[in-house]
């Protein structure tokens, strides 16, 4: 569980830092980057974790740079956690497209060649990373998921199959019904095989109709976003909370798009939504 740390720098009192550190379930070298609120002199206080799921071509840095996140985690008291968006390196399979291989994981444990080897996404955000935190910082286990595009569609997963790890969730554009949009399709019929049995298993929007633990849910959507259809499906995710009646939350914006000018206007928002359930005691 060695890490090493790559950067540190002074943020509202707290400290953004950057680590690397040998992942086991990725076969590969990781980065992470991890927001530590400031703490009273001499008090070490155990604080939750809000962990970030960045989008397609993104890694652990763009939330830390753009989505303005520091000053209310520092003022609420929460660590967040930005995660990579793939494994990386010499020798992980890559695509030439932006959609899938190095910076599309999509989140998710493939099964197929060439990227069975290290694609293993899912388990590396569910275990490993929870453990090198919970390891190496002042952390609780309480543990809430965000994230934004083929991040929210990570948070969702995760969140919905593990409810008894996690207390919130929240995304930004996320895609909900990755089965049924050119994204999903792409990355599933290449991680995961033709056998679309496995492929509810990383689809929200089936999940949820299939579900009967309840976690809450903040969706934030701009109207303006490119990507809305055919790629994000939202309203498969609306139908099937309907259907269980899931507290789902989901807010459209008029004039928003998919980028993180949209994410660092409604940040605060969804920082507040974690803290009525990561505080808790």
């Amino acid at each position: 569980m060695s890490i090493e740390l790559v950067s540190a720098t002074k943020c509202f009192d707290g400290w953004q830092k950057r680590f690397q550190h040998s992942s086991e379930i990725l076969s590969c070298k990781m980065r992470f980057a991890i927001f530590l609120p400031p703490q009273p002199e001499g008090v070490m206080q155990r604080l939750p974790v809000l962990y970030w799921l960045s989008g397609l071509t993104c890694n652990e840095e763009n939330f830390i740079h753009k989505a303005g996140a520091q000053r209310m985690a520092a003022e609420l008291g929460i660590v967040i956690v930005a995660v990579d968006t793939s494994p990386r390196g010499e020798g992980v399979a890559d695509d030439p497209e932006y959609d899938l291989g190095q910076g599309a994981g999509f989140y998710l444990n493939a099964t197929q060649q060439p990227w069975l080897q290290h694609y293993q996404m899912y388990d590396y955000v569910l275990w490993e990373l929870p453990q090198i935190i919970e390891h190496h910082f002042p952390v609780n286990a309480r543990r809430g998921l965000a994230g934004h595009s083929m991040g929210g569609h990570g948070a969702l997963v995760l969140g919905l199959r593990n409810a008894d790890r996690y207390q919130s969730i929240s995304a930004f554009s996320p895609i909900c019904n990755p089965m049924a949009c050119p994204w999903g399709e792409k990355a599933f019929s290449a991680y995961l095989g033709t056998n679309k049995a496995s492929w509810r298993e990383y689809d929200a929007s089936a999940l949820l109709q299939r579900t009967d633990k309840v976690l809450p849910i903040l969706i934030s959507q701009g109207e303006e976003d490119a990507f809305l259809e055919p790629q994000l499906r939202l309203q498969a995710l609306q139908a099937a909370a309907t259907i269980k009646g899931h507290p789902l939350i989901m807010e459209r914006h008029a004039g928003y798009d998919h980028s993180y000018h949209f994410i660092a206007t409604f940040i605060e928002q969804h920082l507040r939504f974690h803290a009525d359930y990561l505080l808790k005691h």
